[in-house]
C-alpha cells in the first residue's frame, strides 16, 4: 500500500512543491522519496513540465511467446475493469505501448489527448513522471497520482504500474500500467498491477517447463528407452565403489556441462576432476517432437566405458510433447541415472534458446572413437547454458569481492580493490571517484551534479583510452551525465548503448568521442551509499566484452558496490578517529626545541599501524641550567591512551616546576596513576576507557655543571648511553614496576657522562614486537648505535631505518640527547661564612665577576638580588651559605644553605619593617624559585641576558 493523501493534493501543496522543486528549492520533507527521484531524473534529461515531445513508433509488438502467456491475464483483468473506468496498457521493455485495454470513451479520448495511447512512447525520460516510465526507471511497481506527474498534462490522472521480467533471465521484457482520473485513483492498484505481472511472469516460467520437457522426451525417445536412462555398467557407475564421484566431482562435472551446453562450437571437453580422475564430456544436439532444439551432454569417466554415439531424430510419427515422468523437471531440477541416484543439479539462469549447430562426430582425448556408452549428465537449451554459466561466475564474482574488497581500513586502497575485483571479469575499465571530503575521513555534503570529485582508483584492462580521466584528476560531472544523475537521485544508471548516451558526451565532447571510437560502448554507474550517505560513485565501463550490459549486470554492480560502499565508509570513519586521536596527540607531543643548553636532542615519534597509542617524550628546562629527559608509553591506542598522555605530560611539567628529585617525581606520578585508575574520587564506569591499563615512565635528570645524570625509571625500557669514542652501553636501572601499581619506592642511578656522550631514551616499540624479542631487539639497537661522530638527528635516522619496518605494529617514541658542559670560565661560586659582614664583599664579588662576563648592564639588578638572598640565609637559615653565579641562556643566580625551610612570597603592609626583600627579588627577576637538597635548599634566580650576549 503506498500512503497518499488526495485532500492535499486538492489544496495544492503537491502543487507548491512541484513549482518549487522547478525553482531549485528543496521539497524532500514534502514529497515522497521515489516521486522526488523521478523529478530529479526528468530535470536531468532536460524535461520541461509543460512542454512534452512525444515520440511515436508503428509496429510496436511483443514476440509470440510472451504474448502466449499474457494474454490470458489481460483478458481477465480486463473483465474485472468492466465496471471501473480504468485502463489496462502493455508497454515493451522500452516503454513503447503495444496494447491499450478497457476504459469508458471519455477516458480513452483524453489519454489520446496526451498521447498515452498505443505507439507512443512513455518512458520517463520522454513523458516524465508516469506509470510506465518511472515502473521502468524505478524497476519495480510504482504508483503516480495527480501532481506527482512531472508533466502538467499527466496531471489529471492516476496510474500504477509494474515491470514483468523473464523469470529466467531477470530481464524486463514489458511493463503493465492501469490508469484512471485522478479522483478515481487509489493505491491498491500497485497491488492489482504487480498481482498481474506475476502472473505473466508464472506463465513464462511455465513455457520454460515444457520446452525442457520437451527436450528431455526427446532424447529418451532418441535413446530407445521408454523409462531408463542410458547407463555405465554397475561395476564402473561413477556413484559405486571402485569409480566413485564426489560431489565435488560431480559439481566440477555439471559446470564444465553448463559451459559445453552454452558453447555452440564446441563438441567434445576433457575435464579433470578434482580426485585426479579425467572425464570426457561430449554435446550432442536435441531437437523435440514440436521443434524444440536443445543439447544433451554425456559424461564418461576414463577407465568406463565408452561413449555410445545415438541417434538423435525423433522417431517417425512421434508429436507433441510427451509428459515427463514423476521426478523430472526442468533443467534446474536432477537428472537422475538408472538406479535412481541423481547425476547433477544446476539453477539456471536460461534466456532465449538459441539453436545449437548439430554435433560432428568426434574422437575422445585418449584417441577412442566418440561412440561409447556414457551417462546422460545435462540436458538444457544453449541459452539456458550460458546465462547457468554467467550466474555462476557471478557468484564467484561475489564471493571474491567479500574476500578481496575492505582489506585494509585505507579508503583509496579499498577503492582499488574494488577496481581490481571487477576488472576484467565483470568490466574492461573501472573508475571511482570521491569527494576530498571522505578521502580526509569527514561527513560528506550532499553529492550532485557539478559536485568536485576526485578520481582516486582506476582499472583497465588496456591503458587505452586514457581520455576518461587519470588518478588523482578532479571531475565534475555535468547534471545530465549518468554519474550525476546517480548522485542526484541515489540510484544507479545503466546505459546499454553508450552512442545513444547524449548526456554522458556532454561531459566533454572532445575527451569523450575518441573515448568511443576506441571501442568503449556500455555503462553502469552505480552511487556508493553506505549508512544513508552517498560517499561517491562509481563507473563500470565494457569495450573488450562485446555484450552490452543487462539488467542481472545491474543487480550484480549494486551489490558489488554495496558491499565495497560499506567498506569505504568503515575506512572512511576510521580515518577521522584516526586523524582525531593524532592531532590530539600531536597537540599534546612537544614541538619544536626547547629552550636550553644543557643537552642537543634530535627525536621522533611514529604512530602504529593500528593507530596512534600513548607513547610521548619530553625535554624540560630545569633550574640551575640542568635538563630533564623523559620518555613515557601509556598502553593502548586511540583517543583515550592520548588524553591519558596528555595528563601524564602536564603532571609530569606540575612536578618539574616543583624542582622534585627523579625518585619523588616518579612517586607522585605514581600515586597520580593510581588516582586516575580509581576515577580520582569518583565511582568509575566499567568501561573500557574507564582506567589506565598500565603505564611506563623513564626520567632522567642531566647537569651540565657537574655533568652528572640521575635517572629513575618505572617499568620501561633500559636508556642506552653512547660514550664519545663510540661504545655503547644499556644503564643497568633497578626494576621498579609500572606506575599506577603504588607500595614500592623508586630506586635512582647516578652516573658522570663525558661531554658528546649520546643519551639514548625510548619505547618499547622500537625494540620488541611480535617477531622479535626485546633481547634481540637490544642488541640490533647496540649495533646501530655503534659509532662515533653521529649527531643525534642522524642517530635517530639510522635507529629508526634499521629497527622499524614500514608499518611498525606498536607506536614508537625516540629521544636522543647529545650532552654539552658548563665550563668554569661560566660558572663562578664563592662559600660564605654565616656573618653579615660577607653581604658587602659578596656584592663586590659579583660586580667583578659580571664585569668580566661583560654584563655590567646587570650589575645593580645582581648585587640587590645576591645582597637579599644571602642576608636572608645568614639571617633565617642554618648551616654553611654558596652564593653562585652561571651564564647560561639566562644568567643564573643562587644562594644555598643548610635549610629546609622555603621562603614564602608575601605583599608587606606599610607599617611593616620587613618583608619586602623577597618581593623585590620576584619583581627584578624573570623567574625564581626553590630547590630541595640533600643538605638543605638552593633559593635561585633567572634573569635573561642582553641582546648583544646571548
Amino acid at each position: 500500500m503506498v500512503p497518499l493523501s488526495v485532500a492535499w493534493d486538492d489544496i495544492g501543496g503537491l502543487v507548491d512543491a512541484h513549482e518549487r522543486f522547478l525553482a531549485g528549492s528543496l521539497v524532500e520533507s514534502d514529497v515522497r522519496d521515489s516521486v522526488l527521484d523521478s523529478w530529479k531524473r526528468c530535470r536531468s534529461v532536460g524535461l520541461e513540465p509543460h512542454r512534452l515531445l512525444v515520440r511515436y513508433t508503428g509496429d510496436v509488438a511483443l514476440d509470440e511467446r510472451f504474448r502466449h502467456a499474457a494474454d490470458p491475464v489481460l483478458a481477465h483483468l480486463t473483465s474485472s475493469f468492466a465496471d471501473a473506468s480504468m485502463t489496462i496498457a502493455l508497454c515493451d521493455g522500452q516503454g513503447r505501448m503495444v496494447e491499450r485495454l478497457g476504459g469508458d470513451r471519455q477516458l480513452r479520448d483524453r489519454l489520446d489527448a496526451v498521447r498515452f495511447a498505443p505507439g507512443f512512447d512513455a518512458s520517463e525520460s520522454v513523458v516524465g513522471t508516469n506509470g510506465v516510465g518511472t515502473a521502468l526507471a524505478e524497476r519495480g511497481p510504482v504508483y503516480i497520482a495527480g501532481r506527482e506527474h512531472f508533466a502538467d498534462c499527466l496531471q489529471p490522472f492516476a496510474c500504477a504500474g509494474a515491470p514483468v521480467r523473464d523469470p529466467l533471465s531477470g530481464r524486463i521484457e514489458a511493463v503493465l500500467d492501469i490508469t484512471c482520473l485522478r479522483d478515481q485513483g487509489d493505491p491498491a492498484m500497485v497491488r492489482m498491477v504487480r498481482e498481474a505481472a506475476r502472473s505473466i511472469e508464472a506463465r513464462l516460467l511455465e513455457q520454460a517447463d515444457l520446452r525442457e520437457r520437451a527436450l528431455l522426451a526427446a532424447y529418451r525417445r532418441a535413446d530407445g528407452h521408454a523409462r531408463d536412462w542410458p547407463g555405465q555398467p554397475d561395476g564402473l557407475r561413477p556413484d559405486l565403489d571402485g569409480g566413485a564421484l564426489g560431489r565435488i566431482d560431480m559439481a566440477v562435472l555439471r559446470a564444465k556441462a553448463e559451459e559445453l551446453i552454452a558453447s555452440p562450437h564446441r563438441t567434445l571437453d576433457e575435464v579433470t576432476l578434482p580426485s585426479g580422475r579425467t572425464a570426457t564430456l561430449l554435446r550432442r544436439q536435441v531437437t523435440g517432437a514440436a521443434g524444440e532444439s536443445g543439447v544433451a551432454v554425456e559424461a564418461r569417466v576414463l577407465g568406463g566405458p565408452r561413449l555410445r554415439h545415438l541417434d538423435l531424430a525423433p522417431a517417425p510419427g512421434e508429436t507433441g510433447i510427451p509428459a515427463a515422468p514423476a521426478g523430472e523437471g526442468r533443467l534446474g531440477s536432477a537428472v537422475r541415472r538408472p538406479d535412481g541416484s541423481p547425476v547433477a543439479h544446476s539453477t539456471p539462469a536460461p534466456q532465449a534458446p538459441a539453436t545449437a549447430p548439430a554435433t560432428a562426430p568426434a574422437t575422445t582425448p585418449d584417441g577412442e572413437p566418440a561412440g561409447a556408452e556414457g551417462w546422460l549428465l545435462l540436458v538444457g537449451e544453449p541459452g539456458v547454458g550460458r546465462l547457468a554459466m554467467l550466474a555462476r561466475r557471478r557468484l564467484e564474482l561475489l564471493h571474491d569481492a567479500s574476500v578481496r574488497i575492505g582489506t585494509t581500513l585505507d579508503v583509496t586502497r579499498t577503492a582499488e580493490e574494488l577496481a581490481e575485483v571487477t576488472v576484467p571479469r565483470f568490466a574492461d575499465f573501472v573508475a571511482v571517484d570521491l569527494p576530498d571530503s571522505v578521502l580526509r575521513g569527514e561527513e560528506p555534503e550532499a553529492l550532485g551534479g557539478r559536485t568536485a570529485l576526485r578520481r582516486v582508483a582506476i582499472r583497465a584492462v588496456r591503458r587505452q583510452p586514457h581520455n576518461l580521466y587519470d588518478v588523482g584528476d578532479t571531475v565534475e560531472y555535468v547534471p545530465s551525465t549518468p554519474q550525476a544523475r546517480s548522485l542526484e537521485t541515489r540510484q544507479s544508471v545503466m546505459e546499454p548503448v553508450l552512442t545513444e548516451a547524449d548526456g554522458w558526451i556532454a561531459q566533454d565532447p572532445e575527451r569523450l568521442t575518441p573515448v568511443l571510437e576506441a571501442g568503449i560502448h556500455s555503462l553502469i554507474t552505480v552511487p556508493l551509499r553506505a549508512r544513508g550517505t552517498t560517499l561517491g560513485v562509481v563507473s563500470f565501463y565494457r569495450s573488450l566484452q562485446p555484450d552490452s550490459y543487462e539488467d542481472d549486470d545491474l543487480s550484480l554492480a549494486q551489490e558489488l558496490v554495496g558491499r565495497a560502499a560499506i567498506c569505504i565508509d568503515n575506512a572512511r570513519r576510521y580515518t577521522r578517529e584516526h586523524n582525531t586521536a593524532l592531532a590530539l596527540q600531536r597537540s599534546l607531543l612537544p614541538r619544536g626545541r626547547s629552550e636550553q643548553s644543557a643537552v642537543e636532542v634530535a627525536y621522533r615519534y611514529l604512530p602504529a599501524q593500528a593507530g596512534v597509542g600513548g607513547d610521548w617524550f619530553d625535554v624540560i628546562p630545569l633550574s640551575g641550567a640542568r635538563v630533564a629527559l623523559v620518555v613515557g608509553d601509556v598502553v593502548g591506542h586511540g583517543l583515550h591512551a592520548a588524553a591519558t598522555m596528555g595528563r601524564l605530560r602536564t603532571a609530569v611539567h606540575n612536578f618539574c616546576s616543583l624542582d622534585l628529585s627523579p625518585d619523588d617525581l616518579l612517586t607522585h606520578l605514581d600515586d597520580l596513576v593510581g588516582r586516575l585508575d580509581r576515577g580520582e574520587g569518583w565511582a568509575a564506569e566499567n568501561s573500557p576507557d574507564s582506567g589506565i591499563v598500565g603505564a611506563t615512565c623513564l626520567y632522567a635528570v642531566y647537569d651540565p655543571v657537574s655533568r652528572r645524570c640521575t635517572l629513575t625509571r618505572a617499568g620501561h625500557p633500559l636508556p642506552a648511553v653512547v660514550a664519545p669514542d663510540g661504545s655503547v652501553e644499556f644503564v643497568d636501572l633497578p626494576a621498579c614496576p609500572p606506575l599506577g601499581l603504588g607500595g614500592m619506592p623508586f630506586e635512582t642511578v647516578e652516573l658522570e657522562l663525558a661531554e658528546g656522550s649520546r643519551l639514548v631514551l625510548y619505547t618499547d616499540g622500537l625494540v620488541e614486537d611480535r617477531h622479535r624479542d626485546i633481547d634481540a631487539g637490544l642488541d640490533d639497537l647496540r649495533a646501530v648505535l655503534a659509532g662515533a661522530d653521529r649527531s643525534p638527528e642522524d642517530t635517530c635516522e639510522a635507529v629508526l631505518d634499521a629497527l622499524l619496518p614500514a608499518r611498525p605494529g606498536d607506536d614508537v617514541a625516540l629521544l636522543v640527547a647529545r650532552t654539552h658542559s658548563l665550563g668554569a670560565d661560566r660558572v663562578a661560586q664563592w662559600d660564605l661564612p654565616s656573618d653579615p659582614a660577607v653581604v658587602s664583599r659578596s656584592r663586590a664579588a659579583v660586580t667583578a665577576q659580571l664585569a668580566e662576563w661583560g654584563l655590567e648592564e646587570l650589575t645593580f639588578t645582581t648585587e640587590l638580588i645576591a645582597s637579599e638572598l644571602v642576608t636572608n640565609a645568614i639571617r633565617h637559615a642554618t648551616g654553611p651559605v654558596q652564593l653562585r653565579l652561571l651564564r647560561d641562556r639566562a644568567l643564573i643566580c643562587e644562594v644555598s644553605d643548610g635549610s629546609a625551610t622555603s621562603p614564602r612570597l608575601r605583599r608587606a603592609q606599610s607599617t611593616d619593617e620587613g618583608g619586602r626583600g623577597l618581593f623585590l627579588v620576584a619583581q627584578l627577576t624573570e623567574r625564581w624559585g626553590t630547590r630541595y637538597t640533600p643538605d638543605g635548599k638552593v633559593i635561585w634566580t633567572e634573569q635573561p641576558l642582553p641582546g648583544r650576549c646571548r
